[in-house]
């Protein structure tokens, strides 16, 4: 999902913030005081957001997992950053019992756009990597087949890149036993043309 083009708005508090958005149509990340609007995003964006979501909520959901999408906020870093990232799925017993913020997730996707690849391979990665929590941030390609993997090690605070650009790529999770299949997240959709507005 990406940021809207407009000035942000400031709070001096997350829960300032919070009881504002209570009162808004109107989704905004969080970063350091400032939110900023949240822009619509492309059908092909909205397809593999949905197409991802369904894939993985297959497999986790019997397991008593949640698998969120664009709506529900995610507490990157406490009182600090909250984004709205494209798919997350959570398995943490807490994670449960919130009702508007996850702060546990096990995986998230974001499907990139021309406006937010580069954030969301450097600024949302650079702080997703800090949430104790996560195992495995996938990026997908609205443009092209094109799926990567960034995947936690036994070594601090070191992740494994993995890129998958084949329809007949299959994409091992070995550690949550999950295994996703590139023609599966593709089949049927026709890929997107970057425009220069997007």
């Amino acid at each position: 999902m990406g940021l809207a083009q407009t000035d942000a708005l400031h709070f001096d508090s997350f829960e300032e913030f919070l009881e504002f958005e209570k009162h808004s149509e109107i989704r905004y990340e969080f970063h350091n005081g400032e939110v900023f609007a949240m822009a619509g995003t492309t059908i092909v964006h909205n397809l593999l957001v949905g197409r991802m979501r369904d894939l993985i909520r297959e497999k986790f959901e019997p397991k008593g997992c949640y698998t969120l999408t664009e709506s529900v906020k995610l507490q990157a870093i406490k009182d600090y950053y909250y984004p709205y990232p494209d798919v997350m799925l959570t398995c943490h017993e807490l994670d449960k019992q919130e009702r508007y913020i996850i702060k546990n997730p096990l995986l998230i996707v974001e499907v990139l756009s021309k406006s937010t690849a580069d954030g969301d391979k450097s600024f949302k990665w650079q702080r997703y990597r800090k949430i104790d929590s996560l195992q495995h941030y996938i990026l997908v390609s609205q443009y092209e087949v094109l799926i990567e993997v960034f995947s936690r090690t036994s070594q601090p605070e070191t992740w494994l890149y993995r890129s998958f650009d084949s329809l007949t790529d299959e994409i091992r999770l070995d550690d949550i036993d999950f295994t996703l299949s590139v023609g599966a997240v593709y089949e049927g959709i026709r890929l997107a043309q970057p425009e220069e507005n997007e």
